[in-house]
């Protein structure tokens, strides 16, 4: 008896061992997980600093949509032909401008159908022993075909030829000008050279006056402020589409020039 009861001691004894050897290591673990996390970057003394970079450039591009709207009978195929007549018409004068196919872009194109209503108000019920006169249905009376496209002009030269002779060639719906980068890859980069070399400059200043040493870079951020198109109409004004009306005039294009800004941050380590 007493021989059984030793050996269950010593059993009891080595599980209790091996659990308290289990407990240990475990902890073990978890205290190394928590020091891991305690030195991700996030819990460094950091500081950040910004930068600005601008740079202005003058648009390459000027944009603009023009359109041919038909209003025809119930033969839809004679109001296409007489809609895509005088869009091919204005197409080949643009192309005859220097415009090349890729800058022509097709940007609408629809077949709308027009109904006659009929007013029905005076068929309301008198009386309730009369029957109530059904409305008829809306007719179709022709069909409205509209087909426009987006064209890209880079010879600044030739858009008041261009624009003031579409109306005359058949177009009857003429959009502001917009003037853009067409490529802003470039002008981009060197913004964001002299922001990031702006921010460098802000920390190495503030850990000389801080007295303190510039570690690792954390993180970088960036804001990108993309210019709003300049928009101008036929005549060289501001902020009106193009009159239909108008006689011909070879207007005076000035693109101007926009300003391309980034801004970037910079958070930085202190050693």
């Amino acid at each position: 008896m007493t021989e059984k009861m030793n050996a269950f001691i010593k059993n009891g004894a080595w599980t209790m061992g091996a659990i308290a050897m289990a407990i240990i290591a475990y902890s073990g673990m978890v205290y190394a997980r928590a020091y891991s996390e305690s030195i991700q970057p996030s819990s460094f003394r950091s500081f950040s600093v910004s930068g600005e970079g601008k740079v202005t450039a003058i648009p390459d591009v000027a944009e603009f949509s023009f359109g041919v709207i038909t209003q025809g009978g119930k033969n839809i195929a004679e109001a296409q032909k007489q809609n895509t007549g005088k869009m091919n018409t204005l197409v080949d004068f643009i192309k005859s401008q220097g415009v090349k196919d890729e800058d022509i872009k097709t940007q609408q194109f629809s077949i709308e159908p027009r109904y006659q209503y009929y007013d029905c108000s005076s068929r309301m019920i008198l009386s309730s022993a009369v029957a109530p006169t059904p409305c008829p249905p809306p007719d179709i009376v022709g069909y409205t075909i509209t087909q426009s496209a987006l064209v890209k002009v880079r010879d600044f030269d030739k858009i008041g030829a261009i624009m003031g002779e579409l109306s005359q060639k058949g177009a009857n719906s003429v959009s502001q000008l917009s003037f853009t980068i067409d490529d802003k890859t470039r002008i981009e980069s060197e913004a964001r050279e002299e922001a990031i070399k702006q921010a460098q400059d802000k920390a190495r200043s503030i850990a000389t006056t801080g007295d303190f040493k510039i570690g690792k870079l954390l993180s970088i951020t960036e804001n990108f402020y993309q210019p709003v198109p300049m928009y101008r109409d036929a005549v060289g004004g501001y902020g009106k589409a193009v009159s239909m009306e108008a006689a011909p005039v070879a207007p005076s294009i000035e693109p101007g020039s926009q300003e391309i800004s980034i801004t970037v941050y910079l958070n930085y380590e202190i050693r």
